[in-house]
């Protein structure tokens, strides 16, 4: 009998977690509808964005993009981590600190590489075996576009004055529900402006010149491209979040019914033992 006890007692627990899995991952689906509508609503503005300087940009002479574009000798870079301040989201924050440490082991390999990380779970992670400059966990408290501008703003200060030769965003991008991309994005310096499209031939008045337009969208362009990035892996997270609990839901219910079909057959098999006990008994006492 203790070890149909056992056996009950697991069967609730796995029942319990089963309510806490199937509770988290309905909480997630509805912050994905969220976090899905406003990362698609963005994506249009930011190609349409990226569009227009490019398109600005192919029609003037010279490098306009000042120290944006200045392309130095890289022998120090920062990587910008974008993880979770939470788990429980399958192998979402550990992609991008396995991309990222593949970045600084690999890649960038013989070089100084220093992290800026957003999110608590790639922070602890990082931070063990590498410098981290800064951390921005609170950002996904409130995120807006002022809150993560002020972020981009840091970054574009840490590449003027010639702290960093090269940043790179990785972050996991937005798919679907079930799939989302690591990404490893250059952010600083620009790269060089190529398009297949020609640059568009009509006759526009400018105000104020070309030049001041395109150094005013420049830093506007890299706040979107970070806010982008960051909106992306929102996002993510719980799409990923939701098709774990989704997961350990079903791996949950499928543990279940097979502990009640062993609690059943050990319930079977101690009543059978039990007649037979008394029919053995009540034989002996017959002879």
């Amino acid at each position: 009998m203790a070890n149909l006890k056992e056996i009950r007692n697991r069967i609730t627990s796995v029942s319990s977690t089963m309510q806490i899995t199937s509770a988290m991952k309905m909480v997630s689906a509805a912050k994905l509808k969220k976090a899905q509508d406003a990362i698609t609503a963005m994506r249009p503005y930011a190609e349409k964005l990226t569009e227009l300087l490019q398109n600005l940009s192919s029609t003037l002479d010279g490098d306009i993009g000042g120290a944006f574009t200045t392309q130095r000798e890289v022998k120090r870079v920062l990587i910008v981590a974008i993880t979770s301040n939470r788990g429980l989201a399958g192998a979402f924050n550990s992609n991008i600190i396995k991309e990222a440490r593949n970045l600084s082991e690999n890649v960038y390999a013989g070089k100084q590489v220093d992290f800026i990380t957003i999110g608590k779970k790639g922070n602890d992670a990082i931070r063990k075996s590498n410098t981290v400059v800064s951390n921005h966990n609170a950002i996904f408290d409130n995120l807006t576009f002022d809150n993560v501008a002020e972020i981009a703003e840091e970054l574009i200060h840490l590449f003027v004055t010639g702290k960093f030769d090269k940043i790179v965003l990785v972050y996991n991008q937005f798919k679907n529900a079930a799939t989302q991309i690591v990404q490893a994005e250059q952010f600083l310096p620009l790269a060089p402006v190529v398009s297949d499209k020609p640059a568009s031939s009509g006759d526009y008045i400018f105000e104020p010149s070309k030049e001041e337009i395109v150094l005013t969208l420049i830093p506007k362009s890299l706040k979107t491209q970070l806010y982008k990035a960051i909106r992306d892996s929102f996002a993510s997270e719980h799409g990923a979040r939701m098709t774990a609990m989704h997961k350990a839901t079903d791996n949950a219910t499928e543990l279940r019914d097979q502990l009640k079909l062993t609690y059943n057959k050990a319930r079977q098999a101690a009543i059978t033992n039990e007649i037979l006990e008394i029919v053995g008994g009540a034989e002996a006492l017959k002879g």
